[in-house]
């Protein structure tokens, strides 16, 4: 392995666009939550494919190792440069590069975010739905298969990416998909690629599917004495075929972040808070339908809105949770958990998880987006706190147990990266050492986001 030599050649290729300095390095080496202090030697700055495939040939040569970095907004650690070497960040490469508005679809780059592509559509009547909550990049929510709050309806990264541009370990440039609707044309390497958090190579350039902006929206927030009673108001709502687009749970302890970080007037029990898109008189219909189903269940305080600024701040509240969360314990960093069950094991398990809370030291308000059986415990941590963390990690152990005895999934949505590795084995058993010998066909330096998703060699 030869840096200097490979950070001397970048530097000669991008000049100033290859950065050492310290503000770069501490920005690339942080994360949202509670893995260590990890920078890179240097952080680069493409603003074209071939600029990364020229990156990639020089590290390749020299044997130095590449993370791809969007915005920074994963939780499990996924852009750390967990062994150095040098950082690709995407945010120069962030343009819409084509919006074929007829066969709804766009062609954009990685670094583009996906709140800036919703702003380009407005004049289309199309928007791109897949909403994780932050403003992550586009090129880092194909790779880490990201979902969010309107999944329930309109699926995840997998269903929405069509095609993509991908420079491989050794420099080669792909493409993979069309703009076709479908295709029995070969393995699926879209597929393969969405989702492998830059471990078989980088994204640069993405075409997503696309949606019709809806007609009318309705949104709506109303609590509930029992943690169960909004589970199966949630269960049953999806049994009845009623088409939400959004439907979200937050147990009392995330509703009492909210009101001191929002200054929202909830009470302080669990609430759903959902949303219906489609025309007049079907939103009309579908809301009429849920309240019904939520006052079966005993719900109260049912709470109705269509004007614009009220939903927004209703779902910018939700985006926020986390940083709600964290203040409810001020100077705290979290380990965040995020389980998947079938929609029938729900109840069950958000149930459990709270009882298994209630017994530990550390505190954990739950959320998620339940309609598609997904939610989190964003369990709080001193930082530097040996003890605690491990707690944390023990019961983030116990729910990964749960899930996958209740035929779930270790992450619905935020991806493996560091900090699920050690449960690779227990979900995919053989299977996961299928993905390695992958992993070694492609890139059998493992130069490309190495100690992420596979087992080492």
């Amino acid at each position: 392995m030869s840096k200097p030599d490979a950070l001397t050649a970048l530097g000669e290729m991008l000049g100033d666009r290859l950065s050492r300095s310290k503000s770069d390095l501490d920005l690339h080496g942080r994360n949202e939550t509670y893995f260590p202090f990890l920078p890179p030697d240097a952080v680069a700055y493409p603003e074209t494919t071939d600029e990364v495939a020229q990156i990639v040939r020089i590290c390749a040569a020299h044997g130095v190792p590449l993370t791809g970095w969007g915005r920074g907004t994963s939780l499990e650690g996924h852009a750390l440069a967990l062994q150095g070497g040098v950082t690709i960040d995407f945010s120069r490469m962030n343009r819409v590069l084509k919006v074929n508005s007829e066969d709804m679809d766009v062609v954009v780059q990685p670094g583009l975010t996906r709140e800036d592509l919703n702003r380009e559509l407005r004049a289309t009547g199309l928007f791109f739905p897949v909403d994780p909550g932050a403003n992550a990049s586009l090129g880092g929510m194909a790779s880490t298969r990201a979902s969010g709050t309107t999944a329930v309806r309109y699926g995840t990264m997998r269903d929405n990416v069509l095609a993509l541009e991908v420079v491989l370990p050794d420099g080669r440039v792909i493409r993979t998909g069309t703009r076709a609707r479908k295709s029995s044309a070969g393995y699926d390497l879209t597929g393969l690629f969405v989702g492998s958090e830059g471990t078989l190579g980088l994204i640069t350039e993405l075409t997503l599917r696309l949606h019709g902006q809806p007609e009318a929206i309705s949104a709506a927030v109303c609590a509930f004495d029992e943690i169960g009673a909004a589970v199966d108001t949630v269960i049953q709502t999806i049994q009845l075929g009623i088409p939400m687009a959004r439907i979200e749970f937050v147990d009392a302890a995330t509703a009492a972040a909210f009101n001191a970080y929002a200054s929202a007037d909830m009470p302080e029990k669990p609430h759903l808070m959902v949303e219906f898109h489609g025309s007049a008189a079907g939103v009309a219909e579908q809301a009429e339908s849920f309240g019904e189903v939520v006052a079966e269940n005993g719900g109260e305080g049912f709470k109705w809105s269509s004007r614009p600024e009220d939903r927004n701040a209703l779902w910018t509240m939700r985006h926020n949770a986390y940083y709600a969360c964290l203040g409810l314990r001020p100077g705290a960093t979290a380990l965040v958990t995020d389980m998947c069950v079938p929609i029938s094991r729900l109840a069950e398990a958000v149930e459990e998880t709270r009882a298994d809370i209630a017994q530990a030291s550390i505190p954990g308000p739950i959320l998620g987006h339940v309609g598609d059986g997904n939610f989190h415990a964003i369990l709080l941590v001193e930082p530097d706190n040996a003890a605690e963390l491990a707690e944390a990690k023990a019961l983030a152990h116990r729910m990964v147990e749960r899930a996958l005895r209740m035929g779930g999934t270790v992450t619905g949505e935020h991806g493996i990266g560091m900090g699920k590795l050690d449960y690779m084995e227990e979900e995919h058993g053989a299977a996961w050492d299928v993905m390695g010998q992958i992993k070694r066909a492609l890139d059998p330096m493992t130069l490309m986001n190495p100690g992420k998703m596979v087992r080492a060699n």
